[in-house]
């Protein structure tokens, strides 16, 4: 498991996402969040803009740091990306969940303390947008298929969404990391999201640590909003199911 970072108030393992239009922003809003929050996200929003250098100051201040940078690309380019990555003291790096690409990644990692996960089946698509780009297989079959491939090539974990997360769970060890997107504090706005689960369901259904971007950095109150989903799942753990 990730270590939480040094702060009393938050759950390290909620990860916000700072998918804001500017590095300068997403800064702001880590700031306004303080201690109310201990994981970040970085995706490819920022990464072109200054994202990595962000991750850095973040490491810095002691919170955890997620690059959802989702590589994909031949063997030799994500082995190096990933040795790239290992480097800056994020804790956890997505890859597509291909197995030759999963495995370059592990590769890539060397022995750093950086944790792979393999992205499944992103959580906008559903059935029909699987169909309309060539998957035969409903979303679970498509995602069980690759968390199998993920343990086989050895990466930490996957991202799902949350309705996979007990299907997931029944067939990895307790230290397979599942992370879900796709999470929805109740009452708030589904968004572009389609298989979505409140926190403290897709905790208690297997997740291992959750991304929730909207509800916070678009809430009127971005503290008072996090505070409210660390107070929701406050003891709540798949493994006290």
């Amino acid at each position: 498991m990730i270590a939480p970072a040094n702060t009393m108030a938050a759950d390290a393992r909620v990860f916000v996402a700072l998918d804001l239009p500017s590095v300068d922003e997403a800064r702001a809003m880590a700031a306004t969040l303080g201690d109310s929050v201990a994981s970040y996200k970085i995706g490819l929003q920022l990464l072109p803009i200054g994202g990595v250098e962000l991750g850095r100051e973040l490491r810095a201040q002691g919170k955890n740091v997620f690059l959802d940078f989702k590589f994909h690309d031949i063997d030799a380019t994500v082995e190096k990306a990933t040795a790239s990555v290992a480097g800056l003291d994020a804790q956890l790096l997505t890859v597509h969940a291909r197995p030759d690409v999963m495995r370059a990644s592990v590769r890539g990692k060397g022995g750093s303390n950086l944790k792979i996960l393999g992205v499944t089946v992103l959580t906008s698509l559903d059935k029909q947008a699987l169909e309309d780009i060539g998957y035969n297989d409903n979303a679970e079959d498509l995602v069980m298929r690759r968390v199998r491939q993920a343990l086989d090539a050895g990466v930490d974990g996957v991202v799902a969404s949350p309705l996979e997360a007990a299907a997931i769970r029944s067939v990895v060890p307790d230290s397979f990391l599942v992370v879900t997107p796709g999470v929805r504090p109740t009452g708030s706005a589904a968004g572009d999201q389609k298989r979505i689960a409140t926190p403290s369901a897709a905790l208690s259904s297997g997740a291992t640590h959750l991304v929730i971007g909207r509800p916070v950095t678009q809430a009127e109150d971005p503290a008072h909003a996090a505070r409210a989903i660390m107070a929701e799942i406050d003891g709540v753990d798949f493994r006290r199911r």
